[in-house]
Formats: structure tokens, C-alpha cells, sequence
């Protein structure tokens, strides 16, 4: 049994010695000194544009007094890495086109979105994307007759985030 107790107290001594041997091992890996310097530069974000529909957009409803329809936007990111929609307010009146100059009280108007938008929404590096916003712009009972038909701008800004 003497044996026993021996070899059981060279396991006990060889187990505190790989606990000192890891613990040295682990400060030896964590600890060092170094000095230098370096530098970087922030790219800058070339602007995000926002158009209105362009020819083979289609708007998903129409707009009429006392109701709402669906905005739709093309944005156009010319930068080499995606951003995402963070916002889209309103930035001024809405105007009627070219073809209805009697449409001078539209009754339109432009309901801005959450912050951030959701579903998060993203436009690709170097590419363009159709942005629908449901229901966003509303025309009340104000509108003039001379507005039946007409498309509107609706002049909008959008945060956009890298």
C-alpha cells in the first residue's frame, strides 16, 4: 500500500506543477511591450440620390381625396459598398406636373417614416433600389379638380448609413 500512496502523491505534485506550467505559459503568451505609430483615412460618402419614378417604375395604387397611396422612390448609391435606408421625411410641398398647371392646392402630403425603417432596407454597392413606402402620402378633400390625373412630386430627404 506504501507504493500506492507514493505514486498518488507524485500524480498530485505533477498535476500542481501543469497548473504553474499553464498559468507561466498563459502570462508569457498576454504580456509584451511595442511602440509605432500609423495612419488611416476616412473615405468619403459620395451622396445617395433619391428619384421619383423613372420609365418602368409602376406605383402599386393611385391617390384621390380623403385617401392615401403608396410613395415610391429609386435611390441610387454610387458608393463601393452598400448603405442602408435609415429614414425618408418630407422636405417641402407637393407639386402636381407639368400637364396640370390648374392643380395648385394639391391636398397633398408626405407622412415620413419610422427611424430606423423597418424591414431594414438596403441599397447594393453601385446600384440602384426601389424604395416602397406604403401608404406614405395622403391627399384630403381640399384638392382641387383640376388635380384628377396628375402625378406629384414629393420632394423627400433619406438618411442614408454605411
Amino acid at each position: 500500500m506504501t507504493p500506492t500512496r507514493s505514486h498518488g502523491f507524485k500524480a498530485a505534485a505533477f498535476a500542481g506543477l501543469l497548473v504553474t506550467v499553464g498559468a507561466g505559459t498563459a502570462y508569457a503568451f498576454w504580456s509584451g511591450t511595442g511602440a509605432g505609430s500609423g495612419s488611416a483615412a476616412a473615405g468619403t460618402m459620395q451622396p445617395v440620390t433619391v428619384d421619383a419614378l423613372v420609365a418602368g417604375d409602376n406605383p402599386r395604387s393611385a391617390l384621390f381625396p380623403g385617401g392615401s397611396a403608396d410613395v415610391v422612390l429609386r435611390l441610387t448609391n454610387p458608393n463601393p459598398y452598400s448603405v442602408q435606408v435609415f429614414s425618408v421625411t418630407g422636405n417641402g410641398p407637393a407639386a402636381a406636373d407639368a400637364a396640370h398647371p390648374g392643380c395648385t392646392t394639391t391636398g397633398v402630403s408626405f407622412t415620413g417614416t419610422a427611424a430606423p425603417l423597418t424591414p431594414a432596407t438596403y441599397v447594393a454597392a453601385n446600384s440602384s433600389a426601389l424604395i416602397t413606402l406604403p401608404g406614405a402620402a395622403t391627399m384630403d378633400t381640399t384638392s382641387l379638380a383640376a388635380c384628377q390625373g396628375a402625378t406629384f412630386s414629393v420632394p423627400v430627404t433619406a438618411e442614408v448609413r454605411k
